[in-house]
């Protein structure tokens, strides 16, 4: 019997086996804990992260509000240093809810992935 984190660090390398990174097309990351959520944009060829953002430092709402909020914060951040495409990275999380807002958010912010 596999926990929960177990089956999500199988998921996570699963998926990273197939996507990595390059300086052309960084790779965008989504950790989320229970009461925050954190994004980064990494070329994994290097080894270093890009950009990256977080909900610590705003206020408190609804975590579904909070991580659009990163989302927007993200992309605008990745416009000004010139990244405009990405490969997301769900980091072994499903694709709704929080990680979902996330991508929607980047996506309206003017990111392609």
């Amino acid at each position: 019997m596999t926990t929960k984190l177990e089956r999500r660090i199988k998921i996570k390398y699963r998926v990273r086996n197939k996507i990595s990174g390059t300086a052309e097309r960084p790779r965008m990351s989504v950790f989320r804990s229970n009461k925050q959520i954190y994004v980064q944009i990494i070329n994994d060829l290097s080894g270093a992260t890009l950009v990256s953002a977080s909900s610590l430092g705003l206020e408190a709402c609804p975590k579904k509000e909070q991580a659009a909020k990163v989302g927007e914060l993200i992309a605008k951040k990745a416009i000004e240093s010139g990244i405009t495409t990405v490969v997301f990275d769900r980091n072994g999380y499903l694709y709704h809810g929080r990680v979902k807002e996330v991508a929607d958010a980047a996506r309206n912010g003017g990111l392609k992935f």
